[in-house]
């Protein structure tokens, strides 16, 4: 009787000093001071450069072949224009064509995976290369160009996450469009949408 009364005391005891923590980290906490972090997706980007290095992904109808060079802002002619690696103007989207802009990101195996992946290693090492990504980055354009009553979606390739958000809100408050999700679009007139119906 005694041993269990031992038992029961040593049992309490435990219980006890494994509770009394938990007490502590029960309390409240006082908050601090400081301001809240500013959410970066409220956030606007800095505003793009006026020239960044792209790479065109093809979409434009007459301009079929991708290339490297330069995706430029033309204030003086409210366009979005691409340029060539010797600088010359290869195309050009006015800024009041442009129907929707949004970032896209697909995840791509690197050369190196590709090769490590062909190359035949014991063991399976070769399977390595599978693992071996990288993301690339998009600005992707509709576009609608109510002179030339033509349509399509067109895509450049640019560096990085930062160059990308900026591209995109810069276009977009150049075409004066309406942010929708991670995205922007036009907004239809209303009067020339009543009139369509009609």
């Amino acid at each position: 009787m005694k041993r269990s009364r031992l038992t029961l005391a040593a049992a309490l005891l435990l219980l006890l000093s494994l509770a009394a923590p938990a007490a502590f980290a029960q309390r409240p906490r006082v908050a601090a001071d400081t301001p809240p972090a500013a959410d970066p997706k409220t956030t606007p980007p800095p505003p793009a450069p006026a020239s960044m290095k792209a790479r065109y992904e093809g979409g434009v109808s007459g301009y079929m072949r991708k290339q490297t060079g330069t995706l430029n802002f033309d204030d003086a002619g409210q366009r979005l224009v691409f340029r060539d690696k010797n600088g010359r103007e290869y195309l050009a989207l006015p800024y009041k064509s442009v129907a929707a802009v949004w970032p896209d990101t697909k995840a791509r195996r690197t050369t190196t995976g590709t090769v490590v992946t062909a190359v035949p290693l014991p063991y399976g090492v070769n399977m390595l290369g599978l693992l071996m990504r990288e993301k690339q980055r998009y600005l992707v354009v509709q576009y609608d160009d109510p002179d030339t009553d033509v349509q399509g979606v067109t895509s450049f390739k640019l560096d990085n996450k930062q160059i990308l958000a900026s591209a995109v809100h810069t276009l977009a408050n150049k075409a004066e469009l309406k942010q929708r999700g991670e995205g922007y679009v036009r907004a239809k007139d209303k009067a020339a949408a009543q009139d369509d119906d009609k």
